[in-house]
């Protein structure tokens, strides 16, 4: 059972940047994608950026031209570079990861909390 932990939030200025990290127990070049959502309080949770086995990605439209997601598989380490951040990027983000493409996320992390004031 692999293990996702998350790193890299906190609390940053509107227009500011932060670079989250999300370091797996095992190798993550089994999973079919990787992915990194979020949860505002009284929101759902909903994808935000993934990344493929062999490297395609995706983005949710809030979000897309501001943050970019990466891997290192060597490090079994996926990133999330944020910039530009605004209030509305508030949330908790979750790394997760996808056994295969046709099932949902099935490996979460426990989540680092980003804030953004105004």
């Amino acid at each position: 059972q692999v293990q996702l932990v998350e790193s890299g939030g906190g609390l940053v200025q509107a227009g500011g940047s932060l670079r989250l990290s999300c370091a797996a127990s095992g190798s993550i070049f089994g999973f079919d994608a990787m992915g990194w959502h979020r949860q505002a309080p009284g929101n759902q949770r909903d994808l935000v950026a993934a990344i493929t086995r062999g490297g395609s990605t995706n983005y949710a439209d809030s979000v897309k031209g501001r943050f970019t997601i990466s891997r290192d598989n060597t490090k079994n380490t996926v990133y999330l570079q944020m910039n530009s951040l605004e209030p509305e990027d508030t949330a908790v983000y979750y790394c997760s990861a996808r056994s295969t493409y046709d099932r949902p996320y099935d490996y979460w992390g426990e989540g680092t909390q980003v804030t953004v004031s105004s």
